[in-house]
């Protein structure tokens, strides 16, 4: 057996409804579907939930559930804000400014974009607190195979040290040129 794709990706959200509005509005998403039930399926628990599914593209699937009767929402406090977070693509850096303007004139603070070298991304939080980046491309076919060449290094040296490799060193200190 070989994993497929991922059918979808779910997480909590505070209110479906303000949530299904906030995807459709800032990032074009399109709700797909919505399962309600006061049961739990696979627990058979008495907790009643709203589903919804958002099309992230590309047959992804982004969905969240409201669940009303637990604890508010929380953070794992000994994770780095910066740390969990969803990426989604965008088409090019066009598309990617587009976003992040129409973002901002929402009032939805933005960090960014930042040169990843092998993409650029703007950062911000979703109604629920959840940190989402959108992500455009601007890597080479070069600069992937560069990474792909090193990439076990890299980790077993990791998980020797836990002190980041240099194996890649080229992707923040300018050394690397696009390919033409």
């Amino acid at each position: 057996m070989k994993v497929q794709k991922i059918h979808h990706v779910a997480y909590r959200c505070k209110n479906a409804k303000e949530t299904v509005e906030w995807y459709e509005k800032y990032l074009n998403m399109d709700f797909i579907l919505a399962i309600a039930e006061n049961e739990v399926p696979s627990t058979k628990a008495p907790d009643p939930y709203m589903h919804v599914f958002l099309d992230a593209g590309a047959g992804n699937v982004l969905a969240f559930f409201e669940i009303p009767n637990s604890p508010p929402m929380g953070k794992d406090p000994a994770t780095p804000e910066w740390v969990q977070h969803l990426a989604l693509q965008v088409g090019s850096m066009d598309e990617l400014m587009e976003a992040k303007e129409r973002l901002e004139a929402g009032g939805i603070d933005v960090l960014g974009p930042t040169n990843h070298t092998l993409f650029q991304s703007i950062y911000f939080f979703d109604p629920s607190g959840h940190r989402l980046e959108l992500a455009a491309n601007t890597g080479t076919p070069d600069m992937s195979r560069k990474l792909d060449d090193v990439k076990w290094e890299m980790l077993n040296e990791w998980d020797k040290t836990k002190k980041a490799p240099s194996h890649a060193k080229w992707m923040h200190d300018g050394s690397v040129q696009p390919d033409i």
